[in-house]
C-alpha cells in the first residue's frame, strides 16, 4: 500500500461515516441540538467539510470546492464564504441550517471528489513540503493531512452520536 492509498482509504472512511449519519434526515433531524447549546449534526458535517475543503485546497494551490463549486450560493448561510467553523459559538452553530440532507452530502461528495484526485497523484516525498510556516515547528504537508484526517473522523464520529441520540426522542 502506498502513502497515497493510505490516505485515499482514511479520507474514504470518513467520506462512508458522513452518508451514513447524514443520509435519510430530515431538515429538522440534521438541526437537531441534544441540550440546545450542542453542535448539531448539519453544523458537524458542514463544519469537518468546509475544513477538509480549506486546508486541502490550500496545500493543493487550487480554489476550495466550497467557492468554486456554487455551494457557498447554494446553503445560503449568514456567515462569510470564508467560514469553516472554527471557533463558533452558538448563534454560528444554530445559523448552519440546510435545506436537505442531499445538498450536505452533495457539497461533501465534492470535497472529497476533490481530496480523492489531489492525494493520489502524492508521492511519499510531497509530504515534506512546508505547507504552513505559521507553527513553530512548522507544518508539514503529511502533518496537514493527518490532522484534517483526525478533526474528521472526531467530527464524524460525533455526527453519528447525535443522531443516535435524536432517533430515541
Amino acid at each position: 500500500m502506498t502513502t497515497a492509498e493510505l490516505l485515499a482509504d482514511a479520507f474514504g472512511r470518513i467520506h462512508e461515516v458522513v452518508h451514513h449519519t447524514v443520509d435519510g434526515l430530515s431538515p429538522g433531524q440534521l438541526a437537531f441540538r441534544p441540550d440546545g447549546q450542542a453542535n448539531s449534526i448539519a453544523w458537524l458535517i458542514w463544519h469537518l467539510t468546509r475544513v477538509q475543503d480549506d486546508h486541502v485546497a490550500a496545500a493543493a494551490g487550487i480554489e476550495q470546492a466550497w467557492t468554486a463549486g456554487g455551494w457557498v450560493a447554494r446553503f445560503g448561510l449568514p456567515l462569510d464564504p470564508a467560514e469553516t467553523g472554527y471557533g463558533h459559538g452558538d448563534k454560528e452553530v444554530a445559523a448552519v441550517q440546510v435545506e436537505s440532507a442531499e445538498l450536505l452530502i452533495a457539497y461533501h461528495d465534492a470535497v472529497f471528489e476533490q481530496t480523492t484526485r489531489y492525494i493520489r497523484g502524492l508521492a511519499d516525498a510531497d509530504l515534506d513540503r512546508i505547507v504552513d510556516e505559521r507553527w513553530d515547528p512548522p507544518v508539514t504537508l503529511g502533518v496537514r493531512l493527518v490532522s484534517v484526517i483526525s478533526d474528521d473522523l472526531q467530527h464524524a464520529g460525533q455526527a453519528a452520536y447525535v443522531r443516535g441520540l435524536s432517533d430515541l426522542g
